[in-house]
C-alpha cells in the first residue's frame, strides 16, 4: 500500500524539475505578454543617425538645425472628417499622441493631455491623436468621450501612418508615443512612454518658445 502511494525518490525529483520548468516557461510567457500589450506599434525603421539627445526623463530632443521633416500625415478622423496635419496646422506646433483604447497607460495619460491641450491651444499648439490597433472605431470613440478628448484623432488601425516616419527621424515605435513637431513641420521631440502634465509641458514649452 505504501509503495503504491509513493513514487521512488528519483521519479519524484524528476517530476519536480519538470514542474518547475513548466512554471518558469508559463511565467516568462505571461511577462512577455504583459510587456508587449502596450509596447510595439508594429513599425520598422527609426534607426540611424537621429542626432537626438536622450534625457533621463525618457524624452529625446533634437536641436533645431538637426531636425528631420515629419512625414505627410493625413487621413480620416474617428468622427469621419478628413485631416491633413501639414496643411491644416501649417505654422503651428503640433503634438502627436499615438494611442489605443485597449492601452492602459494611454488611459492614465489622457487627462494630462486634455489639460495641456486646452491650456496651450490659444498659444498656437494643436494636438492630434493617432488611434491605432483599434479595428473598430466604437471603442476608440467611447475612449474619447469618456476622457473628454477635445482634439481629433486619425484612425490608423493597421499602423500605416507610423510607418511613414522616415528612418532616423525619431519615429514612434511604441504605444503610447508622443511627438512634438515644430512650426516648420520638423520633429523636435519624442517620448515613448506615458506622460504626465509636467513632462508633456517640458516637451512642448522649448519648441513653443522658438522664434
Amino acid at each position: 500500500m505504501s509503495v503504491a502511494c509513493r513514487a521512488p525518490h528519483r521519479t519524484d525529483s524528476s517530476s519536480r524539475r519538470r514542474s518547475r520548468a513548466a512554471l518558469l516557461t508559463a511565467g516568462l510567457a505571461v511577462v512577455a505578454l504583459a510587456l508587449s500589450a502596450c509596447s510595439s506599434g508594429g513599425t520598422s525603421g527609426g534607426s540611424g543617425n537621429t542626432n537626438f539627445i536622450a534625457g533621463s526623463d525618457g524624452i529625446a530632443t533634437v536641436k533645431k538645425g538637426d531636425r528631420k521633416a515629419a512625414p505627410s500625415l493625413d487621413g480620416e478622423t474617428l468622427d469621419g472628417k478628413s485631416l491633413n496635419i501639414a496643411e491644416d496646422y501649417k505654422g503651428k506646433v503640433v503634438v502627436l499622441n499615438v494611442w489605443g483604447s485597449w492601452c492602459a497607460p494611454c488611459r492614465l495619460e489622457a487627462p494630462h493631455f486634455v489639460k495641456v491641450a486646452e491650456d496651450t491651444k490659444a498659444k498656437g499648439v494643436e494636438f492630434v491623436g493617432i488611434n491605432t490597433r483599434d479595428p473598430q472605431r466604437g471603442p476608440a470613440i467611447q475612449f474619447e468621450k469618456q476622457h473628454g478628448i477635445p482634439y481629433p484623432s486619425l484612425h490608423d488601425p493597421m499602423g500605416k501612418l507610423m510607418l511613414r516616419f522616415p528612418r532616423g527621424s525619431l519615429n514612434p515605435n511604441f504605444i503610447p508615443s508622443t511627438i512634438v513637431i515644430d512650426r516648420e513641420g520638423k520633429i523636435a521631440a519624442r517620448s515613448q512612454q506615458p506622460l504626465n502634465e509636467e513632462k508633456l509641458r517640458k516637451m512642448i514649452d522649448p519648441v513653443l518658445a522658438e522664434k
